[in-house]
């Protein structure tokens, strides 16, 4: 299995507009762990521990400026 980047979600604005939804009335504090609970999450989900280091490379590389 390798990680997919080409767009894959079958309702991508549906699922945007769900995860600013669960940020709602979040402290800062709050957001944050949040998501690391979110990523901890979908990691389980995936499993494979290639595909998360694949993952973890891309997500470096797409940092904002």
């Amino acid at each position: 299995m390798s990680l997919i980047t080409a767009p894959n979600l079958s309702a991508p604005d549906d699922f945007y507009e769900a995860l600013i939804n669960a940020h709602q009335d979040l402290s800062v504090e709050e957001s944050q762990a949040f998501n690391a609970r979110l990523v901890l999450l979908l990691a389980n989900h995936i499993g494979a521990l290639p595909v998360l280091q694949e993952a973890l490379q891309a997500a470096k590389k797409m940092k904002s400026n």
